[in-house]
């Protein structure tokens, strides 16, 4: 069945285009033009009567949501990722936090064949389990390992080629051979909950990492005689760096200067835990107990945040709203450079012939009202 989306203001990284249509094919978008007259015969087509329509969000780094964990797998993990949809995100990476071998071997096989069915589902991230316990953030020390070559091989098996981001932390023995190895099998690796200074960060991108974990978050800070994994990547122009703009995590002032020091190499996450689009309350993230206390996630009786319960929609108006982005950089940031990350920014992050037929149309307020996902329209939650 053919849909066209025809008068919308088209809103991606080129720009955004006044009376612009959209033919979706299957899951692909097939055609994009603007002026109502040169639009083409479809099965379906719909007035978008002005409104703003950008790609679909792309999560790289996302935990649960809808009260439903993505550790517990199954139809748990199916709900959790449900739970963001309507929110505009369309392509998601399950990422599972530090476990033992033999536990997140079960989990990558898992969600290897879902993401062999559901193609909104784009593989894993393995947060864990190799971190520094020195910051360690929300994963249980009793689980961090360093990747010994035993290891890397076991989980690059597990995922049968659907691994497609592992954090790590390059000061841990071995870590820098076994950054070279993943990059080698086609995984984007990320440094993240790491205690490296400037000088190993720039190892780990030389030896093959391409992406920071929640930049500023689970790492050493920017120091002006030591400045830290977060500088290495801003200095390095082939460095994505995440970020969770959820107020909580990062200042506002922090995170606006993030996007002015690295145009076109910041990617909204989530980094969302089970209550991301659910409530308050009592909850676990792997196997780990949080508190959930006006909408931060910290672990029980700490005062370390546990995730955040951030849906991407609410990333895209603090970043208009409170950081004073453009429309195209937000929506950039929360599609073709998260993309672009993992090698993907062929098929996603943009409205244009090719691309995934993931569109997300936006109200007068910047709050989502319709969303696509791989050609078929998601349901109001």
């Amino acid at each position: 069945m053919s849909i066209l989306l025809h008068s919308a203001r088209r809103v991606d990284a080129r720009g955004e285009v006044d009376d612009a249509w959209l033919l979706l094919e299957g899951e692909r978008i097939t055609s994009t033009a603007r002026g109502a007259s040169t639009a083409p015969y479809a099965d379906e087509s719909i007035d978008l009567d002005g409104a703003r329509m950008l790609p679909g969000f792309v999560d790289i780094h996302g935990h649960g949501g809808g009260a439903a964990a993505y550790d517990a797998g199954g139809e748990e993990l199916e709900r959790a990722l449900a739970a963001h949809r309507p929110h505009g995100t369309t392509r998601q990476v399950v990422s599972l936090v530090a476990n033992p071998l033999d536990e997140l071997e079960g989990s990558l096989a898992g969600i290897a064949e879902l993401s062999r069915r559901d193609p909104r589902v784009l593989g894993s991230h393995l947060e864990g389990p190799f971190l520094s316990p020195a910051h360690k953030g929300a994963h249980n020390p009793d689980f961090l390992i360093a990747p010994e070559p035993a290891a890397v091989d076991r989980l690059l098996a597990a995922a049968d080629g659907t691994l497609r981001q592992i954090t790590i932390a390059p000061e841990l023995p071995g870590a820098l051979d076994a950054i070279a190895r993943f990059a080698d099998a086609g995984v984007a690796v990320a440094v993240g909950h790491t205690d490296a200074d400037a000088d190993l960060v720039r190892e780990a991108f030389a030896r093959g990492a391409r992406l920071l974990t929640h930049a500023f978050n689970a790492m050493r800070p920017i120091h002006h005689r030591a400045p830290g994994p977060v500088v290495a990547a801003l200095d390095d122009e082939r460095v994505v760096l995440e970020l969770i703009l959820d107020g909580t995590h990062v200042h506002p002032s922090v995170a606006r200067m993030l996007f002015a020091s690295a145009p076109g190499r910041v990617a909204l996450v989530t980094d969302a835990m089970a209550a991301a689009a659910s409530a308050d309350g009592d909850y676990r993230l792997g196997s780990l107990d949080v508190e959930v206390r006006g909408g931060v996630a910290r672990i029980a009786g700490t005062d370390t945040i546990a995730g955040s319960t951030l849906t991407q929609d609410t990333a895209l108006r603090l970043a208009v709203h409170e950081l004073g982005l453009s429309l195209v950089d937000a929506a950039t940031a929360l599609s073709l450079t998260p993309a672009r990350a993992l090698g993907l920014d062929a098929r996603y992050g943009l409205l244009a012939a090719g691309h995934a037929a993931d569109v997300v149309v936006l109200d007068d307020d910047d709050r989502v009202a319709r969303v696509w996902a791989a050609g078929a329209e998601v349901n109001a939650s």
